[in-house]
């Protein structure tokens, strides 16, 4: 950091210019084509999404350039990318001579919510080169520039060892997961493993429709919360997006109220995900989502219930095999309860939750083991680009 500010001292004492996107850029609309115009390859497709919206054989971008998404829920994220691409539904930005592509990129990153803020009301959201072609943005001299895209660079080439190294112990852990509840090591732990209907052990419902348009308001603030579909994400409840229904008739939504160890199971859209709740008088279904209720907890754990449903195997030979193509993929209550699931002695289903709980924490616990150092990589990454990036502006 002291190179960056003796370079500024020295180059810059008296601030830096501030000049127009548009000024100091290439920006260039993408080219419509969909899966029916192009082919399948493995060349990223960038459209609206945050991630590529599928992969063909042609690029029209080739080196450093940096992409806006056009369209949709994603629109205006800003990504870099150092290889050859294809803009559809978004534009593309690359620095001119004496400008960093790279710089630029750090520089918007920095600015993300703002250039969120520019989508366009009403309808699909969009943002257009347009929205964003006149913002001012700080330039140092290129030398400066380079310097701050080192420094920023070794904090995300960090972040994304780190992320590589927590997606290995995530595959290693589903392996594991996938391992312990098969049927030979269930037969080999337990002796005899009893197989057994969902619906048999089980309470399977859902809120109905009838109920949710006559007794369900929907608020931005309060206590009880419906749990949607996005909630419901690799075993845990994500409350970072939710909505309040302490205004409802809650006496018309008994069936509906969550207790301590029901678990949760989206049936719409994204088809199995699940979660279990850990709180009483907190959560009621919304749309979307059945509730799983154990008749009997002493004969098996909703815990491990819940581990069945995430292997791979039960994924393939329950859940993607009943799965009904509609508008969204769905599967209905009735073939929901026909879910078999394995039922060996309750010991063996204690040993295993055990085991898999202290390994899974190790790929998700925020607070501890490497997710916790990621996020403590990224805060340290977005503190220090915030700073490299602040520039006292130049006076005629």
């Amino acid at each position: 950091m002291s190179k960056i500010d003796e370079l500024i001292r020295e180059k810059c004492p008296n601030g830096v210019s501030f000049l127009l996107l548009k000024d100091v850029t290439e920006m260039k609309r993408g080219t419509s084509a969909t899966r029916n115009t192009i082919s399948e390859g493995a060349i990223p497709v960038v459209s609206g999404g945050k991630e590529p919206a599928f992969y063909c054989n042609i690029s029209n971008r080739e080196g450093e350039t940096i992409t806006v998404a056009g369209s949709g829920a994603g629109a205006g994220f800003v990504k870099y990318w150092n290889e050859p691409i294809f803009v559809n539904d978004a534009f593309s930005i690359k620095g001119i001579s004496g400008i960093s592509t790279k710089y630029i990129y750090y520089y918007l990153a920095s600015i993300q919510d703002k250039i969120y803020a520019t989508k366009t009301r009403g309808g699909i959201p969009h943002v257009h080169i347009k929205n964003i072609e006149n913002f001012r943005i700080p330039v140092p001299p290129l030398d400066i520039q380079k310097e701050i895209v080192n420094v920023l660079d070794s904090f995300t080439e960090l972040e994304a060892e780190l992320e590589a190294e927590l997606e290995a112990r995530r595959k290693q852990y589903e392996h594991y997961r996938d391992q312990l509840l098969s049927f030979e090591n269930l037969s080999a732990e337990g002796g005899q493993v009893e197989w057994v209907t969902l619906g048999d052990v089980a309470l399977v419902t859902k809120l109905a429709g009838f109920e949710f348009t006559n007794y369900v308001t929907y608020t931005n603030d309060g206590k009880i919360i419906a749990l949607r579909g996005l909630n419901v994400k690799d075993g845990n409840l994500d409350l970072s997006d939710v909505k309040y229904i302490d205004g409802s008739d809650l006496s018309k939504l008994k069936r509906s109220k969550l207790v301590v160890g029901d678990m949760l199971f989206t049936y719409v859209g994204t088809v199995g995900q699940v979660a279990l709740i850990n709180e009483n008088d907190k959560f009621y279904l919304a749309p979307n989502v059945s509730m799983i209720r154990l008749n009997d907890k002493d004969a098996i754990l909703p815990k491990f219930v819940m581990y069945c449903f995430q292997t791979n195997a039960f994924r393939h030979s329950q859940i993607d095999r009943l799965l009904q193509a509609s508008s969204m993929q769905n599967i209905p209550m009735e073939k929901i309860r026909k879910f078999t699931i394995p039922m060996p002695a309750i010991s063996v289903q204690r040993k295993i939750v055990k085991i898999l709980d202290s390994f899974r924490a190790i790929c998700t616990d925020i607070t501890d083991g490497l997710p916790a150092e990621i996020e403590a990589r990224h805060k340290q990454y977005v503190y220090y680009r915030d700073k490299l990036l602040t520039f006292k502006e130049k006076t005629a």
